[in-house]
């Protein structure tokens, strides 16, 4: 049977975090039909074993393997075009994105008729958590300036946890640049037309496994 909703998950170096993440969305998603599709770049730590040990078990639980190709954008397009769920939503490995925010995102496009509902930092009732210093100015200064690109009214352009109806994935995906870490900056610049709602969440904090942000980051 199709499922209603899949959850794209890009990863780099995060084997630690493939059970929690699986067993927070088993526990979180239980009365939706749902697939969770990771889409890993070769890492070196074993996190396709850990992902392949889950899909012995669950197939619901899919893994696409990049050779020679990275890049979070990128693999999130992948990603998404693989599955043939009407909704799709996007999330990182590192557990820093409240799961428990899905079952009101998938409310929020089904009862409203929205295109997207995208999880922010930066409405009343979220919040970024304990950042350090350089982490919130890059953030905050790529916000603004992304702000400035897009011309809407949109807090939290920058954030990577959000949820669409594919057909409208599908409409952006030939206008879609696939580089850098943003992809929701990429489809709203793709397509200005998108009728979206933001929902605040508490980012959370990390862990296991190392942030992949760094100056280069935040200057892509």
């Amino acid at each position: 049977m199709q499922p209603n909703l899949a959850i794209i998950v890009p990863t780099l170096n995060e084997s630690g975090n493939i059970p929690k993440i699986y067993e927070q969305l088993n526990s979180t998603l239980i009365h939706e039909s749902w697939e969770l599709i990771f889409v890993d770049d070769d890492s070196s730590d074993g996190t396709s074993n850990a992902v392949l040990e889950i899909a012995a078990k669950d197939s619901r639980v899919r893994l696409i393997i990049r050779i020679n190709r990275k890049g979070l954008s990128s693999a999130c397009i992948e990603g998404m075009l693989s599955s043939c769920a009407p909704l799709l939503a996007v999330m990182d490995a590192d557990l820093q994105h409240d799961v428990t925010l899905l079952p009101l995102m998938l409310e929020t496009l089904n009862d409203e008729g929205l295109d997207m509902a995208i999880g922010s930092r930066y409405m009343h009732g979220g919040g970024t958590g304990e950042w350090h210093t350089f982490r919130k100015f890059v953030s905050r200064a790529a916000t603004r300036f992304s702000k400035v690109l897009i011309g809407n009214n949109i807090t939290d352009p920058m954030s990577g946890f959000f949820m669409i109806r594919r057909t409208c994935f599908l409409e952006a995906a030939p206008s879609l640049s696939g580089r850098g870490f943003k992809i929701l900056l990429d489809i709203l610049t793709s397509n200005k037309k998108i009728c979206t709602k933001e929902l605040p969440y508490q980012f959370g904090k990390r862990t296991v496994g190392e942030s992949k942000l760094d100056i280069l980051v935040g200057l892509e």
